[in-house]
């Protein structure tokens, strides 16, 4: 039976947790500056970041990384962007040591790079990286896929037969940051996406150690309703303030 509060003393240690709760709330402030997000990467990190040919990447946050002096990052993302445009401004700017991506046609700026040796590029089949990133959130050994067998894309790598059908073991990908972007997240991190905007950023965000959401639009807890919520707040450690959708 639960015991009845009906003295001051007896309710001090109550009001003492409750103290405290609200005071480890205001500490986990998710809201950071963008120098201060872009302070967290560091020379060669593997990053993730969302997006598809731009359109969901984090521009902003981009945008900031491209002034800094950090370096030989290994970049796991959809695609090398359009020029001058996305992730493709990092390329530009030879911040990538080494991109995994699904199509690169767009940008010359990667086969360039990658002829002069100043980029190492793996191309990974667009359903399988998908994939291979769930797996990494997920805390899964790995992704068994037909995709690639018989071409180069299984040189070197276990070949598993099931049911008489040889299947490739693709390893799980993970990064140290994750940068994501949303067209509403609130204060606490949960994210709703624009349309087509979630593509890579939904699994991205489950698969780094730190995940970093430039919001479009900052709003206050409640006004995402709970079944709009597509990236829950517990995989988001820090929200930067991108203001108005660009």
């Amino acid at each position: 039976m639960p015991t009845k509060v009906d003295k001051a003393s007896d309710a001090w240690p109550l009001r003492c947790a409750w103290d405290s709760f609200k005071k480890m709330g205001e500490l986990m402030n998710k809201i950071i500056s963008i120098s201060s997000a872009v302070s967290m990467v560091k020379d060669g990190m593997t990053i993730m970041i969302g997006g598809f040919l731009g359109c969901g990447n984090p521009h902003k946050i981009i945008e900031a990384l491209c002034e800094t002096d950090v370096k030989d990052l290994n970049l796991i993302c959809n695609d090398g962007g359009l020029p001058d445009y996305g992730v493709a401004k990092l390329i530009a700017k030879k911040k990538i040591k080494s991109l995994m991506a699904s199509h690169v046609g767009m940008n010359p700026d990667v086969a360039n790079q990658q002829h002069s040796g100043e980029l190492a590029l793996t191309l990974v089949p667009q359903g399988s990286l998908a994939e291979m990133i769930r797996a990494g959130g997920a805390g899964l050994g790995g992704v068994l896929t037909p995709t690639g067998i018989g071409t180069i894309v299984a040189n070197g790598k276990q070949v598993i037969q099931i049911d008489g059908r040889d299947y490739l073991l693709e390893k799980p990908l993970r990064a140290d940051i994750a940068l994501i972007c949303g067209h509403k997240v609130d204060k606490k991190g949960n994210v709703w996406y624009r349309g087509v905007t979630r593509n890579f950023n939904v699994c991205m965000a489950t698969a780094a150690d730190i995940v970093i959401a430039e919001a479009d639009n900052v709003v206050e807890c409640g006004e995402i309703e709970p079944e709009d919520v597509v990236t829950p707040g517990i995989f988001v450690n820090y929200i930067v303030d991108g203001g108005e959708n660009r």
